[in-house]
């Protein structure tokens, strides 16, 4: 991770996503804000989650897109091309519960034991607040606002409305406990 870390993360997000797909770019850039927004919450995982931030929905990206399941293109891409370290590339594997959208294109258990899930909740969390209070083009929005927005995009019996829909108790609860973290932190 020591290249990805940082400027470098945002730069390699930057490189692959800004000309191809500018929407996402400026998606990736808010959400690398809020997680700017949570250094003191996560402390010496900070770089890491900045760097998560920046790679999320790097595999969206046309050329990777072996799967069309732009989280794991992504992790793929990140552990594959760059060595990323295997913190990073499970965060990106796994954000925003992707494991649950997994299930709906029948790639659960290729996700699953490819890059399982990591045992870190605060940083899990914290990755899914970033994204899910950010929308497409990078303005800060409610984790309800977001829902409805990504249903509405792609349409409620679509794979991802389907998915968005189981999803979002867990992100809702995901967001509260981030929220409630940055709210316990001294002023």
């Amino acid at each position: 991770m020591d290249d990805l870390i940082g400027e470098h993360a945002v730069q390699l997000a930057e490189a692959e996503l800004s000309a191809t797909l500018p929407r996402r770019w400026a998606h990736t850039r808010g959400v690398v804000a809020r997680a700017e927004e949570l250094r003191p919450v996560v402390d010496t995982d900070a770089d890491l989650l900045v760097a998560a931030a920046a790679l999320h929905d790097i595999g969206y990206t046309p050329r990777l897109a072996t799967s069309g399941f732009h989280p794991l293109d992504g992790a793929r891409f990140l552990r594959d091309e760059h060595g990323a370290n295997e913190r990073l590339v499970r965060l990106v594997a796994n954000h925003s519960f992707a494991l649950l959208e997994a299930e709906e294109r029948g790639l659960r258990d290729e996700l699953a034991s490819e890059f399982p899930l990591l045992e870190e909740p605060l940083l899990v969390d914290a990755l899914v607040y970033c994204d899910m209070t950010t929308t497409p083009d990078g303005a800060r929005t409610s984790a309800p606002e977001r829902i409805a927005e990504i249903i509405s995009r792609y349409g409620v019996d679509s794979v991802v409305g389907r998915f968005i829909r189981r999803a979002a108790p867990e992100i809702r609860s995901s967001v509260q406990r981030v929220e409630a973290a940055l709210a316990a932190q001294p002023r």
